[in-house]
């Protein structure tokens, strides 16, 4: 849980009762042990890490014990939470396409990547919170997307070291960008435009969160409010450093995240008001 708080997924785990603090706990410990097999085991062992965690999730929903020590965290959540199998695939199925697929063409192209990658995500969480219903899902996927997008934005030099490059090509050329220009450690012109393009791209997806929260209720409304309050104050660092995103780490300033966030929280009782008297 280290790691959670450089990322893009922050949850509020002292603020949230025991029992949703260990379910999002064991969530986001599969989260981060898949995406570690994906970004940090030898290349060569892989997907052959990725077949064994798949094999174990088959175990997990047959009924038997698992072998792997983040799935058989996981298994209390997913019998107390109903969790389906698919989001929990879905994320191993991003790492197996992280092996093979290392470029994208268009913006629409990454956002069917962030379908494995990110939304899984969300459902998870919106499971852990009994508040699963298709149209939150969707409004979650719009969220999910967004930080994921945001995320790349962020990490363009870590992701080209690796060999991937998850700005979309149509845009690198559209604005004379080269892929040369992303091994720097400064940002050039051409590459503040891209990463400015979709910074924007994402601050839109990131208005599904509105609803999303003015949905919720109690604890489900302080995690989900968290989740798109950190959207909007990494998009609100990026702009302010002027896409920098190579010359130094773009992390949002965490007053400007609580900020953030009790606004979001503020509009989400509003919102709740609005509807009840409706």
């Amino acid at each position: 849980m280290s790691k959670a708080a450089r990322e893009n997924f922050p949850v509020a785990l002292r603020l949230l009762p025991r029992r949703y603090r260990a379910h999002l706990s064991a969530v986001y410990g599969f989260a981060r042990f898949v995406d570690d097999v994906g970004d940090e085991a030898e290349p060569g062992e892989r997907l052959r890490l990725l077949d064994a965690v798949e094999s174990d999730l088959a175990r997990l929903y047959a009924g038997a014990a698992p072998r792997l020590p983040y799935i058989r965290a996981l298994a209390p959540t997913v019998e107390a939470c109903a969790i389906p199998p698919e989001p929990l695939r879905r994320l191993a199925e991003a790492n197996r396409r992280d092996q093979v697929v290392s470029r994208y063409e268009t913006f629409d192209d990454l956002l069917g990547y962030c379908e494995l990658s990110a939304n899984p995500v969300g459902h998870l969480v919106l499971h852990v919170f009994g508040a699963a219903t298709p149209r939150r899902l969707a409004w979650s996927d719009g969220v999910c997307s967004a930080l994921q997008v945001l995320e790349h934005c962020q990490d363009v030099g870590e992701d080209y070291a690796r060999g991937r490059i998850y700005l979309p090509g149509r845009d690198l050329r559209r604005f004379g960008c080269t892929e040369d220009d992303l091994a720097g450690t400064t940002t050039p012109a051409t590459l503040r435009r891209v990463v400015a393009l979709q910074v924007e791209r994402a601050v839109r997806l990131l208005g599904n969160g509105v609803p999303l929260v003015v949905s919720l209720a109690g604890p489900a409304r302080v995690a989900v409010a968290g989740y798109v309050a950190g959207g909007r104050a990494t998009a609100t660092a990026l702009r302010r450093s002027g896409h920098d995103v190579l010359g130094r780490a773009v992390r949002p300033r965490r007053a400007r995240l609580a900020g953030a966030w009790l606004r979001l929280l503020a509009t989400g009782v509003t919102g709740m008001t609005s509807i009840t008297r409706r």
